[in-house]
């Protein structure tokens, strides 16, 4: 991620992998996130090797059709928004990303599609 420089420091995490899963990529809120799993270490190795078996079949079959997927999570009294979504380079298929956004527990929800 040393090309673009805002991500290093984005205050949410930022993991990238490749077509077969492997992490090329975690900003620096993603290596503290994950710390107690390995932190930087975990890149090169499989991102469905992080999760539990079911959340592991879900994602495997998101990334083999390529297909997006969002959700919000509350953990220790924080709440964050997940989206994990194909990346493509040149039109082909190059992997997946995972972002982890902080949220309020609360949040204002507008509607834009009124015209006037």
């Amino acid at each position: 991620m040393s090309d673009h420089a805002w991500i290093k420091e984005f205050p949410g995490a930022i993991i990238v992998c490749d077509p077969k899963g492997i992490i090329l990529e975690m900003n620096q809120r993603a290596i503290k996130s994950y710390e107690s799993q390995g932190g930087a270490g975990l890149i090169g190795t499989n991102m469905l090797d992080c999760h539990p078996p079911a959340a592991r079949e879900k994602l495997q079959g998101m990334m083999e059709r390529q297909e997006a997927n969002s959700y919000t999570i509350e953990k220790k009294g924080h709440y964050r928004f997940i989206y994990q979504t194909p990346w493509y380079q040149e039109g082909k298929y190059a992997g997946f990303v995972e972002l982890v956004l902080p949220i309020p527990a609360k949040m204002p929800h507008f509607i834009r599609d009124v015209v006037g």
